[in-house]
């Protein structure tokens, strides 16, 4: 139902700012709502961000409010996620997913999602140095 490839990931510096995509291949991305989730070495996967299918409502886990935004353009299908300040315990794969379990969910509905759900991407690699 989806096919996810995640892009932008890389080195940057503390500080600095890098801007993620996510693009799906299948037919119904713009009825899905999407999200980031990040893991690092050695620790579980962290919410990140969420987005509605029509993009009117947005969600945040705490460690990136005020720095991340979500976005997306269903034209193209993509999911961005625009990251600024930077700091080195952003340093993780980053990963997208959809909600294909229902069409129009909220946003909220990202926290729930199956890990074994056929709804991520491959993730992108995000690497801050200090």
């Amino acid at each position: 139902q989806v096919q996810l490839v995640e892009s932008g990931g890389g080195l940057v510096q503390a500080g600095g700012s890098l801007r993620l995509s996510c693009v799906d291949s299948g037919r119904s991305f713009s009825s899905y709502a999407m999200g980031w989730f990040r893991q690092a070495p050695g620790k579980e996967r962290e919410f990140v961000a969420a987005i509605s299918w029509s993009g009117s409502s947005t969600y945040y886990g705490d460690s990136v409010k005020g720095r991340f935004t979500i976005s997306r353009d269903n034209a193209k299908n993509t999911v961005y996620l625009q990251m600024n300040s930077l700091k080195h315990e952003d340093t993780a794969d980053y990963y997208c997913a959809a909600d294909i379990r229902t069409y129009y969910s909220d946003p909220h509905s990202l926290l729930s999602l199956p890990d074994a759900l056929d709804a991520w991407g491959q993730g992108t690699l995000v690497t801050v140095s200090s």
